[in-house]
């Protein structure tokens, strides 16, 4: 009856294996969620990301979640809820939830680089925008070459 779940003490809480957990895309979507909710059961967190995946992967990647330190889970009765323990990982790494679960927007500094890009990949011989081609259309843009460092 007295289950007991593993779940590290705040100071057992380490950055790589935190970020490891958040690595996965899955696993990503699911601290998104319970975030977003507060507290979620096990089979709320699975109907909220909506993945494809099946209870026992989704088990999986909730263990994963709590053993890092991101989730702590409960039990109520019959039901499993899992929250983020925001708290432990503020005091741990201030920061670092906020940076991870804001969502990337698109800023001046992204269309610059891709702008700088987009131009030093046409060449000396590349017409320049507001010239015409032949039919009295632009020609296509093309697409960055990828560089190996």
């Amino acid at each position: 009856m007295g289950e007991h779940f593993r779940q590290p003490a705040p100071e057992e809480i380490d950055l790589p294996t935190v970020l490891g957990a958040l690595a996965d895309p899955v696993r990503l979507a699911t601290v998104r969620a319970i975030d977003a909710a507060g507290e979620l059961t096990c089979g709320q967190v699975h109907e909220e990301i909506g993945e494809p995946c099946g209870k026992s992967t989704m088990s999986h990647h909730l263990r994963i979640l709590r053993e890092a330190g991101l989730t702590g889970t409960r039990i109520d009765g019959a039901r499993r809820l899992v929250s983020l323990r925001r708290d432990d990982l503020d005091a741990r790494f201030p920061g670092l939830l906020g940076a991870v679960l804001a969502r990337p927007v698109p800023g001046p500094a992204r269309a610059a680089d891709a702008a700088g890009a987009t131009a030093t990949t046409r060449g000396a011989g590349a017409r320049e925008a507001g010239d015409a081609g032949e039919n009295g259309q632009e020609p296509p843009r093309q697409r960055p070459l990828a560089t190996r460092a």
